[in-house]
């Protein structure tokens, strides 16, 4: 069984940023792409950004393409979130997922464990 646990959510303003972390436990994950994903208040959950296990190839939908950055250290079984300029578009729920597979991915469906989610709310 493989828990990940997200963290470094919260209030910030228009412009700020903020850092979530992914850490995983239980068996190794360092050899599967990871990805994040948000779901704002009724709206569906979707693809924000994707790394796959080696950290060499990345992903992001394009709204915060400039803005985030996903990366990992696979010796820590972490992702991290790197989110500057942040907009209140940008206040979801942020969800941490894990693949079964090598690369990158942006299809939900083919992320087999994810976390419980931490909340990023940016004020205008």
């Amino acid at each position: 069984q493989v828990q990940l646990v997200e963290s470094g959510g919260g209030l910030v303003q228009a412009g700020g940023s903020l850092r979530l972390s992914c850490a995983a436990s239980g068996r190794s994950r360092s050899r599967y792409a990871m990805g994040w994903f948000r779901q704002a208040p009724g709206k569906e959950r979707e693809f924000v950004a994707a790394i796959s296990w080696s950290g060499g190839s990345t992903s992001y939908t394009d709204s915060v393409k400039g803005r985030f950055t996903i990366s990992r250290d696979n010796a820590k079984n972490t992702v991290y979130l790197q989110m500057n300029s942040l907009k209140p578009e940008d206040t979801a729920v942020y969800y941490c997922a894990s693949t079964g597979g090598l690369v990158v991915t942006t299809t939900q469906y083919e992320y087999n464990y994810w976390g419980q989610g931490t909340q990023v709310t940016v004020s205008s």
